[in-house]
């Protein structure tokens, strides 16, 4: 009894947490100007959701059959028989579903997150801030460049007027002042 009030919380949880991104995903920029991206967005909510409630099934169909199992009476034969052609016809619906959501690439990292009992949502919280300072130390190198190319130009101008009037004069105003 604990488990299935444990998985349903778990679930209605998860589904509150579904319907928040679900809603800021429509309420994105990009949905709104684009219906077809949002109709992409629901329909891959669609197929998570499906695939979600076949593993619900199918776990609960294990965890009936482990209890027959661990107190096997001849007359529960029947019983057994029907759960483990439950169990096969719900792989063959994970598989089905599995199908469906071959295009979705998911990184080994995530993985080895959930195996270290961490929250896969810090991988890319992680990603994002790598990322950022990445782009800060690019954005940095850049604005060190173009101050360099300003600078060197302004002295090669100074040193050599001939050739710098030249060299303005090829590239128009791509030589900074």
């Amino acid at each position: 009894m604990l488990y299935a009030e444990a998985l349903s919380f778990s679930s209605s949880s998860y589904n509150a947490a579904e319907d928040k991104a679900a809603q800021s995903n429509l309420s994105h920029p990009d949905c709104q100007d684009d219906p077809g991206r949002a109709l992409t967005v629901n329909k891959m909510a669609e197929k998570f959701d499906n695939l979600e409630e076949h593993l619900e099934k199918f776990i609960e169909n294990i965890r009936q059959l482990g209890i027959i199992v661990s107190d096997f009476q001849p007359s529960s034969q029947t019983g057994l028989n029907q759960k483990l052609n439950f169990m096969i016809s719900g792989l063959q619906d994970i598989e089905k579903c599995r199908q469906q959501l071959h295009e979705i690439n998911v990184p080994l990292e995530v993985f080895e997150y959930i195996d270290q009992g961490r929250n896969p949502q810090l991988y890319t919280k992680e990603c994002l801030e790598r990322a950022l300072a990445r782009n800060e130390q690019v954005k940095g190198k850049i604005d060190t460049m173009t101050k360099f190319k300003s600078l060197l130009i302004s002295e090669l101008g100074k040193v050599f007027p001939e050739e710098m009037s030249k060299y303005k004069a090829t590239h128009g105003d791509d030589a900074p002042s």
